[in-house]
């Protein structure tokens, strides 16, 4: 049959073609449609009717628009692994990975050995150029890693904990043996932060511009880099805490505890928004989805845990332990521990994580950290022994936004985009659990008044609960049935008085005014003034 239409007219193959390409495009369609039509054909009213085909109308003219923007402006589509057969997608090795994709990708697969220097932490812009290496003897490094050129290294010669950029790759700070330095590209030191102490993490919330520390003592910590004022410093009062992560959504920072919590902290509030018991043991990592609405926690009851932190529930639970954990911008889930790296994803979109990619380091490697490269099917490993980057296909988001982050940005666009991005500078009142309250109006609560039904029904049930309370046996000439029935008379009355005074108030509002007023006029001249005033209306 392929044959025969190969051998036919040209012109009878083109409406062919042409069918298969619309049928594509309505299938594309769908997913910027607004659910389904509605059914016009039900309905009798002639005007209404002709209101809602319109608005159909203009509905399916939009997401045509939109997909054909969608074919300019996203050209790129994420790509998964696809096995063959009964092949399963975690027995792919990065050996075969390499040996499929082009040359450039191929580049990201590296392995860098400084074992006199680690174990590394490590950090990525948002654009994902450049990255941000701390070594624990005491080795900064800024790499360009398009181009895989040395930035800056120096020596400071002392312990680093951690290392976060700032706004760009001009700035980052890193956690040091006692206090917390901020230093430029070029490894001149700005900044000594000495308030924060001894720091373990380090968070950066980029919209609000505040640098968040967790010393070893658990005191949590925000400091304004762009006016140097420390907004809040709180005590957790749960002890050393090296566990803590921002959520991209909200801005929110959680902090797990050995005790297997995790608090949620707002930089004006020294208390915690949300305390969750996540685990039996103590909370080893956690990492949030780039929705903000998916945590994932890990904890020594080798236990990982998926919530939705719109409801506070498990979504999932995994077998597993996992020393740090890391969502990509697509949802896949890597969770190191030992020398073995497991990356788990969400297939079906249903949130239920299964298996995706498996990736075992050398023996001896002992992992500290992993960090998904942005815009890139990369994940970055941080180990006692080095760094590596190996290549998880379907990580990273395919297209950027220049207006978002520019892997190729000039130095003129990095100085409009820092200016700018000053100008946008959010408050810290605006980090709270729900952002999209900002802006809303507070509705009105509205007393709602008992109905006399209900009076009747509490007054009845304090009358019963003061009738059973028991008396006290008393000495003799105490303990006469007469005194015992006085005092259960005694307790009902206490029952009765908040209820008949409340309803005295209300039938009588103003006698309680005219009262006062008339206790003032007769009140000796020497002290009406200290008696108390009616407010000037």
């Amino acid at each position: 049959m392929a044959v025969e239409q190969e051998k036919g007219d040209p012109e009878k193959l083109r409406p062919a073609i042409e069918e298969e390409i619309s049928e594509e495009m309505e299938t594309k369609k769908k997913k910027y449609l607004r659910g389904e039509g509605a059914n016009l054909e039900v309905l009798k009213d002639k005007k209404l009717k002709g209101q809602l085909a319109a608005r159909e109308k203009l509905y399916d003219k939009s997401a045509m628009a939109a997909l054909k923007a969608e074919k300019w402006l996203m050209p790129t589509e994420a790509g998964y692994l696809e096995p063959e057969g009964i092949e399963k997608t975690w027995q792919i090795k990065q050996e075969t990975i390499a040996s499929e994709v082009d040359i450039s990708s191929s580049k990201n697969q590296y392995d860098i050995v400084l074992p006199e220097l680690g174990p590394y932490s490590l950090d990525y812009t948002s654009s994902g150029r450049y990255m941000a290496l701390a070594g624990r003897k005491g080795h900064l490094a800024i790499i360009d890693v398009k181009s895989m050129d040395v930035i800056r290294e120096i020596q400071v010669r002392e312990t680093v904990r951690d290392v976060v950029f700032l706004h760009n790759e001009l700035f980052f700070a890193a956690a040091q043996k006692k206090y917390t330095y901020i230093y430029n590209r070029e490894g001149t030191e700005l900044h000594c932060l000495k308030e924060h102490g001894p720091v373990v993490k380090l968070q950066f919330l980029k919209n609000h511009f505040l640098l968040a520390t967790m010393n070893k003592f658990g005191q949590l910590r925000y400091q304004d880099v762009t006016t140097g004022l420390m907004i809040g410093s709180y005590r957790t009062g749960l002890g050393k805490c090296d566990v803590m992560q921002v959520n991209p959504f909200n801005g929110v920072v959680a902090s797990g505890h050995s005790g297997g919590t995790v608090n949620m902290w707002k930089p004006t509030s020294g208390a915690p928004l949300v305390k969750m018991l996540c685990h039996q043991g103590p909370v080893t990592s956690l990492a949030f989805h780039p929705n903000g609405h998916l945590m994932a926690t890990a904890g020594m009851d080798k236990k990982i845990k998926l919530w939705d932190l719109r409801k506070f529930e498990v979504l999932q639970q995994l077998p597993g332990h996992a020393k740090t954990m890391n969502f990509s911008q697509k949802g896949l889930l890597a969770a190191a521990t030992g020398s073995f790296v497991q990356i788990l994803g969400d297939m079906n979109g249903s949130n239920k994580y299964s298996r995706y990619m498996n990736h075992s380091m050398a023996k001896g490697y002992q992992i500290q950290e992993v960090v998904f490269r942005p815009y890139e099917d990369v994940l970055g490993i941080g180990h006692s022994m080095g760094w590596s980057s190996i290549l998880v296909p379907g990580a990273g988001e395919p297209n950027f936004d220049t207006w978002v982050a520019n892997p190729y940005e000039t130095t003129k666009q990095r100085r409009e985009k820092e200016i700018r991005s000053l100008l946008d500078k959010l408050p810290p009142e605006s980090v709270m659990l729900d952002p999209s309250k900002i802006g809303t109006v507070r509705p009105t609560r509205k007393k709602n008044k008992p109905t006399k039904l209900e009076r009747e029904a509490e007054l009845e049930a304090a009358v019963a609960a003061a009738k059973s309370i028991p008396l006290k046996n008393k000495t003799k000439g105490k303990n006469k049935p007469s005194k015992k029935l006085k005092k259960k008379y005694e307790a009902v009355d206490r029952a009765k008085r908040p209820f008949l005074e409340k309803q005295m108030e209300e039938e009588n509002p103003a006698k309680k005014k005219m009262k006062i007023e008339g206790v003032v006029d007769e009140l000796p001249k020497s002290l009406q003034r200290f008696a108390r005033k009616k407010p000037a209306t």
